[in-house]
């Protein structure tokens, strides 16, 4: 039974997310020779759901190599993937403030869903889970959407909003986990920690 697990992302909301629950992890982050964000490429007319748990398991086996090559104590290690959809559209991480105002422009006044896909494995067992939730954005004046990109918030977040920052001021109706749609859904991160034995 381990008593801690490594946890592969970047994301300091995931960290804190774990921490939450009382888990135990370290940091297994890409190293300079790895491209982490070419993992997360569209492929063509993808599904949503579909991307997020192709992109997740990506993740999870760029992961465990690193662990293997790094010759590290084993321990099952966590990814997550969290995207933003509108019905078949596909949000991901805005590339500039242009794209951020284009993602709000579109969100605004709009049901969206969110999905997070989480994964944990170790080099032989894995296991997998996705979260859907469904967040409501007020109609956003073009002043409040460049107001809110001017502040550098949407860089790095999918669809361009971060549900724990100033964007709450601008949803109106959320169903589904609040913490999946921050980026790591606790409850199904919870099971997945359980099938490994891991005391919760």
């Amino acid at each position: 039974m381990n008593d801690f697990i490594y946890l592969a992302s970047q994301s300091p909301r995931r960290s804190q997310l774990l921490d939450q629950l009382g888990v135990r992890h370290q940091l297994l982050l890409p190293g300079p020779d790895e491209d982490a964000e070419a993992l997360e490429a569209v492929l063509g007319n993808e599904d949503p759901s579909a991307y997020v748990r192709r992109v997740t398991q990506l993740k999870l086996d760029a992961a465990l190599n690193r662990l293997k090559k790094r010759g590290l104590t084993e321990a099952p290690v966590l990814c997550s993937d969290t995207t933003v959809a509108l019905g078949r559209v596909i949000f991901g991480k805005p590339v500039n403030g242009a794209d951020a105002e284009r993602m709000l422009t579109a969100l605004s006044g709009q049901t969206h869903r969110v999905l997070t896909g989480v994964a944990l494995g170790t080099l032989t067992e894995r296991h997998q889970a996705l979260s859907e939730s469904r967040v409501t954005f007020d109609q956003l004046s073009s002043r409040q959407i460049q107001a809110y990109v001017a502040s550098g918030e949407p860089l790095g977040k999918a669809g361009a909003y971060a549900v724990q920052g100033m964007a709450a001021a601008y949803i109106s109706h959320l169903s589904g986990s609040y913490s999946g749609i921050m980026g790591l859904p606790l409850f199904e991160t919870a099971q997945l920690l359980r099938s490994f034995a891991y005391p919760l």
